[in-house]
């Protein structure tokens, strides 16, 4: 029920409504910056202390207006806990304000101490006015600190004289803000007969605007140019891949890479690729990006420098191992090569920390093992080298820990028995549509791809 002291005449009403008018719209435009601040932090999942803190203090700014309205105080006028609401709001709206400050590097060295000191007994003089209404000590000690507070902003805003557009930007707006407030705080709005503060808050609120568009367009414009260039490393990477194996009257070899990134650490090379040989190397670098994608680019120069040992696989990772030590930055590489030859029937294969290569043989999976330690882990590695007889038939896979280890909505791995299997179920495809193949069943199996993928199989096939 409504109550007033004396009838008002709809005049009256509409001139109150009118002296309202720049504390309502100004508090709902507060109030709005408070949402697209909040809002612009969620879609970016990120916490940034002063979008929060400035997004806070514009809520509880715009809302203390609209509690100091005169059309809403002569609606509830006798209501006891509105107008105590309305005086503990004026200790609550200082708290995110200090936290503001302190994100924005304007309160002193000690600024978290005296941040946390200020927010509690702000605090607690609001819940102290809700339980006991106005005490004028209160109000002036109230005062007081936020005029002090203010002071020392102003000083460090100018003492921190930095050049940047943005930092000066942001120092105007907040000068503007503390100047008028402090004025208020003084007793000038009771002799201008209004509040110049929410007027600087908007200042304060615009140069906050133009920093973050100002931003928000560099980073565009960053974003734009790494786009670039990472478009640019990715064609640089797929030219370093081979392309298709040449015809040849023995082997029929088929390569496939899913990188997880535009650019990546995996990698494939025939070191050997003539109509009576083949020689199939692939390493993964440990890690993922650039980092992984520049130390790949130096496993292709080291292989191309092992040619002449392409028909010895233990040696040639042992040069591989000599040249890449000490140049990985801490990365590692893992890599197997194996060399068939047609003529003599024989394939010679060598490993470094790499998953064993798979030999498909009558529709039987055979894991093919000889492991030595990770490429430019230890320098002085001698890799050995095993040698088997080649059938007529026989299919040569082999492939990196992306393809095994790929994991499901369960965190199930893929693993070396599903893997398996892939294999024998594409055994009756040519060897490019049983590596897109396998590929395909690894990643319906996988929630989301969380490393490279790099299959490459090989047919023995003489004519």
């Amino acid at each position: 029920m409504l109550i007033f002291q004396a009838p008002l005449t709809a005049q009256e009403v509409l001139h109150i409504f009118h002296r309202d008018e720049p504390s309502l719209f100004l508090g709902a435009a507060f109030n709005t910056v408070a949402l697209i601040c909040l809002g612009f932090c969620l879609v970016r999942c990120r916490f940034n202390a002063l979008l929060v803190w400035l997004a806070v203090f514009a809520h509880f700014y715009g809302t203390r207006l609209w509690l100091q309205t005169d059309i809403l105080s002569i609606t509830l006028e006798h209501n006891v806990l509105f107008h105590r609401i309305r005086q503990a709001i004026n200790y609550v709206v200082p708290v995110p304000a200090f936290f503001f400050f302190q994100a924005a590097g304007l309160l002193p060295r000690r600024g978290k101490l005296i941040t946390g000191i200020l927010a509690v007994s702000f605090t607690s003089l609001a819940i102290v006015t809700l339980y006991r209404g106005q005490i004028d000590l209160v109000h002036k000690i109230n005062n007081i600190v936020i005029i002090l507070a203010l002071f020392s902003i102003l000083i460090r805003a100018y003492v921190q004289g930095s050049h940047d557009p943005d930092f000066v930007a942001l120092r105007r707006g907040l000068v503007c803000f503390a100047a008028v407030a402090f004025w208020d705080n003084l007793g000038g709005a009771a002799w201008l007969q209004f509040d110049l503060e929410p007027y600087g808050f908007a200042v304060l609120l615009g140069s906050l605007g133009y920093v973050a568009a100002r931003r928000t367009m560099r980073r565009e414009e960053s974003l734009n140019e790494i786009q670039k260039e990472l478009a640019l490393a990715r064609s640089i990477q797929l030219s370093l891949l081979p392309g298709s194996f040449p015809d040849s009257p023995a082997f029929r070899v088929a390569a496939l890479y899913v990188p997880m990134t535009a650019v990546a650490g995996d990698f494939y090379d025939f070191v050997a690729a003539d109509g009576n040989s083949a020689g199939l190397l692939i390493a993964d670098v440990s890690g993922h990006g650039v980092p992984a994608a520049l130390i790949a680019s130096m496993v292709k120069m080291t292989a191309i420098s092992q040619r002449g040992n392409a028909t010895r696989p233990g040696l040639l990772l042992t040069g591989m191992n000599r040249a890449l030590f000490g140049n990985t930055q801490g990365q590692y590489v893992t890599a197997a090569y194996a060399h068939l030859d047609a003529h003599k029937r024989e394939l010679r294969y060598a490993s470094a920390g790499h998953p064993a290569m798979l030999l498909l043989r009558e529709s039987e999976v055979i894991e093919v093992t000889e492991n030595g330690l990770l490429l430019a882990a230890v320098d002085g590695v001698e890799y050995s080298e095993r040698s088997m007889e080649m059938m007529p038939g026989d299919r040569i896979v082999l492939y990196t820990d992306g393809l095994v280890e790929a994991r499901n909505a369960a965190a199930e791995m893929f693993g070396d028995n599903a893997f398996a299997a892939a294999i024998k179920a594409t055994a009756a495809m040519p060897p490019r549509e049983a590596a897109g193949e396998v590929i395909r069943i690894v990643q319906s199996w996988s929630r989301a791809q969380e490393d490279d993928l790099t299959i490459l199989v090989c047919d023995y096939a003489p004519a």
